[in-house]
This record gives structure tokens, C-alpha cells and sequence, in this order.
């Protein structure tokens, strides 16, 4: 059976793949869009769907639910004219055009179940986690991988906190959390910061910083509802001690959900997507990235669904010189 054929395909739904999605449908492109599991296995809609009070997306002055939000551009995406398939799509093949893409459980078959003009890969990235006892009960009640996202909320205003990294991120984290936080601990596994001597010099001069070096996190300690408490174990004597804190953030990379294309599309050294500055374009002609997949920066929903509308315009001027 022949495969079936589209104009431009969206891989992913998150803020990027619906924005995209809904900027290709009012431009009569007719995208179809695989909304399947994304990145380490994230429902429909990212990382947003495990997301509570989002504060700092326009157009909602009292905050919106993640899963809302997402359910929300879901909707429109749908009313603009994108087909959604509630599958996932587990192999591409960029090499030759139209491109071709096999559905989970047709992988092993040697015809794919459908071919697409264009790709829009939007599949996100997931913050790096420690599985410590504890995590999964007061993630998003006390814990979380994005200060700019979180350190807002009231659950962290004039508290404690503690942030988990010793690299650039993990600093500019601590040094953004001096903004709400009573004081922010920061834990570095080694001796030292990997991160600036800069962005080093500003962390360890803060005067509402304190640096535990040599000192990982061990478990997550709450009342039931609400983290409370952060226990802690020194690398070097295996020392254990506990931090009050009221907020726990990770901040030890992210990883990028770009293992369906390794080897046909150009990443950087981390894993994500390289396009060209100031586009969506990539090394592949026609196959276009967006969202967090190839922005390890910034991370926000706005930022994504802006990267969204940008692969969407390029398509879109892609799709309309093939057809001249």
C-alpha cells in the first residue's frame, strides 16, 4: 500500500509544533502533525503538561495551568485546519525527498507509512533529573528544573532555596532566585564551579548566596504537600546534613529529544539541532527545527512558540518555491 503523502509534517506539540501548526494551517498548507510521546517521554503537549501556575505567558494576567495552556493551543491548532495524530513517529528518513516516516510499529517495514515535502521537528528537550527519593511526590510542589519559569511563585518568595549545578547555568539559576529567595544554596558535587570565572566571581560574592562545595543532594523532604526540607551528603567524608528549603531546582543540563534524527541532520555537541542564526533553517533542505530542540538558552513556552511561528514562515516560503 502506498504511503500517504503530505505537505509539511510537524513532529512534536508543544508551544513551538502548535504555533507552527497554526500559522501552516491559516496559510492553507495543510500540516499534519504526529503529537505522539516527546522528549523522555513527555505526553502531548511537553513539558508544559507537567507545568502548574504558568505567570509569565502573555495574554493571561491571572496565570493559566500548563496542561490548560496546552489543551488550549490544541484547540486552535485544530479549529485553523492541522490534522493531529495521536501517534508517534519512530523513524524518518531524510536522505532522499519526499522525506519518509514510518509510525510506531511500522519501524521494520520496508515502505513507510507516509512521506512529507517538509518537516517542522519539534519534539523538545527534558531537564536532566537526579531520581532522588522524594523528587517524583514534590516535583512542581517545591521542585523544578526552571527558575525563570518558577521563582516567582509564591511557594518561593522570601524562603530558602536550593539549586543543584556548578556550571554557568546552575549560577545564573542561583543569582536570578537572589531576586525572591531569603537565601539560595547552592550544591556543587565537585570542589569547584565549572562555570565562568565571571559568572563565578558574581555567585560566590552574592551576599545571599552560600556554595556547598563537594556536597550532592540526597532526598526530598515535605509535609505531604510541599517540599520543606533537602537532605544532603558530603562527596569527599559522606557527611550528611539537611538544608530547610522550600524550593529545590535542578539545574544540570537539559537533553534534547533528537535521537530519531542522530546521523541525518546536524547537531551540536550537546545533542541539539543546529540552525542557522536567526531561522529555523538546518543542514537538511526542507527540514526545519524549532522549540527547545534546538534552543538550549532560553527554554521558555513564549520562546518556543515564537521559534514555532519562525519554522512556520520558513516552511511555508520553503513549500511555496518547490511548487514554482
Amino acid at each position: 500500500m502506498a504511503p500517504d503523502h503530505h505537505r509539511v509534517t510537524i513532529i512534536g506539540s508543544g508551544p513551538a509544533g502548535h504555533t507552527a501548526a497554526i500559522y501552516l494551517a491559516r496559510a492553507q498548507m495543510q500540516p499534519i502533525m504526529f503529537e505522539g510521546m516527546m522528549a523522555n517521554g513527555f505526553a502531548p503537549g511537553g513539558q508544559l503538561t507537567t507545568t502548574t501556575d504558568v505567570e509569565n505567558y502573555p495574554g493571561f494576567p491571572t496565570g493559566i495551568l500548563g496542561s490548560e495552556l496546552m489543551d488550549s493551543m490544541r484547540e486552535q491548532s485544530i479549529r485553523c485546519g492541522t490534522v493531529i495524530e495521536t501517534e508517534t513517529i519512530a523513524k524518518v528518513d531524510t536522505s532522499s525527498r519526499p522525506f519518509k516516516l514510518w509510525r510506531e510499529g511500522s519501524e521494520n517495514e520496508e515502505v513507510p507509512a507516509d512521506t512529507t515535502d517538509a518537516i517542522i521537528f519539534a519534539t523538545g528537550a527534558s531537564a536532566k533529573r537526579m531520581n532522588l527519593p522524594g523528587e517524583s511526590k514534590y516535583w512542581q510542589n517545591g521542585i523544578s528544573a526552571c527558575a525563570v519559569c518558577d521563582g516567582a511563585a509564591p511557594l518561593f518568595r522570601n524562603k530558602p532555596l536550593v539549586v543543584v549545578g556548578g556550571g554557568d547555568s546552575a549560577a545564573e539559576e542561583a543569582i536570578y532566585l537572589t531576586k525572591y529567595a531569603s537565601k539560595v544554596h547552592v550544591l556543587v558535587r565537585r570542589d569547584v564551579l565549572r562555570a565562568s570565572k565571571v559568572m563565578a566571581s558574581r555567585l560566590l560574592n552574592h551576599p545571599k548566596v552560600q556554595v556547598h562545595f563537594k556536597t550532592s543532594p540526597i532526598e526530598c523532604i515535605g509535609n505531604g504537600d510541599v517540599l520543606t526540607e533537602v537532605l544532603f551528603r558530603n562527596t569527599e567524608t559522606g557527611e550528611k546534613g539537611s538544608i530547610e528549603a522550600s524550593g529545590l531546582f535542578y539545574a544540570i543540563g537539559h537533553t534534547p529529544a533528537t535521537s530519531l534524527v542522530k546521523g541525518q541532520v546536524d547537531l551540536d555537541e550537546q545533542g541539539y539541532i543546529k540552525t542557522v542564526p536567526g531561522s529555523s533553517l538546518t543542514n537538511v533542505e526542507g527540514f526545519f527545527a524549532a522549540g527547545d530542540v534546538q534552543d538550549k538558552r532560553y527554554r521558555q513556552a513564549i520562546t518556543s512558540a515564537g521559534s514555532g511561528c519562525m519554522a512556520a514562515l520558513d516552511a511555508e516560503r520553503y513549500l511555496s518555491e518547490l511548487e514554482c
